[in-house]
């Protein structure tokens, strides 16, 4: 049997993924009670409007986040993101996850998750302190290994204890996706499940919102 499971943050109005960055602002366009002047009685559609920050829930950072030459989401290769074959590398109770996380593991072509449990203090004031993340070691392990892209269930990726970001220039720099804010990974196997995170088609961006979630395939009762 198959399962699907959900690894995306609900995008709410108002909701604040990041410290400093606008929050989502969520309405409509065209209301029921409008639709019914438009369309006739009894006959209505809901429309709605959205304003929000490309970095806003689960994400996915494509090389222009970082790099002015590099591609933007219309460029992103859909084998990377789409029914990828997944690991989870269980690092919880770890602040800055090493490459020793990853010995004796062929992640080639992989989607890799790290779990690291910070999901759980999504939306409240812990999220934005003391979070989990690679180090830049971890990231030219990850990029010699070619993997197909890399996810993490924290605030970011990358230390922001400064403004160095060596993880994301690690990996943008060779291509490899990033998506942020994951949840929902302790319901996931070590591996033998697809991932797939596939942002809309957007010109001009290096980010963008994503719903995240893994298949897994048949199943004992």
């Amino acid at each position: 049997m198959t399962r699907f499971i959900d690894l995306s943050h609900v995008i709410t109005d108002g909701m604040v993924t990041y410290p400093g960055l606008p929050a989502p602002s969520i309405g409509e366009h065209l209301g029921r009670a409008h639709a019914e002047e438009v369309y006739g009685p009894g006959l209505t559609f809901q429309i709605g409007m959205i304003t929000m920050c490309s970095n806003t829930g689960t994400y996915l950072d494509v090389p222009f986040h970082r790099y002015a030459d590099g591609h933007d989401l219309t460029g992103l290769d859909l084998d990377r993101v789409s029914q990828v074959p997944a690991v989870v590398v269980d690092c919880r109770g770890q602040v800055s996850v090493g490459p020793e996380v990853l010995a004796g593991r062929d992640l080639a072509s992989c989607a890799v998750l790290f779990h690291t449990g910070h999901a759980a203090s999504f939306g409240t004031e812990a999220y934005f302190h003391d979070h989990p993340h690679l180090t830049g070691a971890t990231a030219e392990a990850l990029v010699a290994a070619q993997v197909a892209c890399v996810g993490i269930d924290s605030l970011n990726i990358d230390s922001t204890a400064t403004g160095d970001r060596p993880v994301h220039s690690a990996l943008l720099a060779a291509g490899i996706p990033i998506i942020e804010h994951l949840t929902g990974l302790e319901q996931l196997p070590p591996a033998g499940f697809a991932f797939t995170a596939v942002p809309p088609k957007i010109e001009g961006m290096g980010t963008f919102a994503v719903r995240a979630h893994a298949v897994l395939g048949a199943t004992t009762s």
